[in-house]
């Protein structure tokens, strides 16, 4: 099936507290993304799981969007972040996002054969 055509019942949501790092203050950010509950869906929501617990998906920086310096930003691993509008507007229909992804993923060391896809953790919704 689809990813257009699957209900989008997996909603990520991130929420990093605002701290220090060698004693300069960052501002921290709330972030969600979405997949859908199919089997691609389901896998890399283990592979973006597997990436945040190696504190790969997020990167203290400047927001390319407000400009702030010292947040919390992304570090190269796309989300969707709407359920709509396309790539353009970081949603879905977008038949290449899985493939994007997973290479997204592979380039900082996170591979399928890393998880075990039929012992889904649900702690991580």
């Amino acid at each position: 099936s689809s990813a257009a055509s699957d209900v989008y019942k997996r909603q990520i949501q991130y929420h990093v507290m605002s701290g220090t790092r060698n004693g300069v203050a960052f501002r921290g950010t709330r972030r969600y993304g979405y997949l859908p509950d199919n089997k691609e869906g389901r896998e890399v929501l283990e592979l973006l799981k597997t990436a945040f617990e190696r504190r790969l998906t997020f990167v203290v920086g400047t927001s390319v969007t407000t400009g702030r310096t010292n947040t919390v930003v992304w570090n190269g691993i796309h989300h969707k972040t709407n359920l709509s509008g396309g790539p353009a507007m970081y949603g879905y229909p977008d038949p290449t996002y899985f493939n994007r992804v997973k290479q997204e993923l592979a380039a900082k060391g996170i591979l399928p054969n890393c998880i075990d896809v039929t012992q889904p953790n649900n702690s991580f919704q």
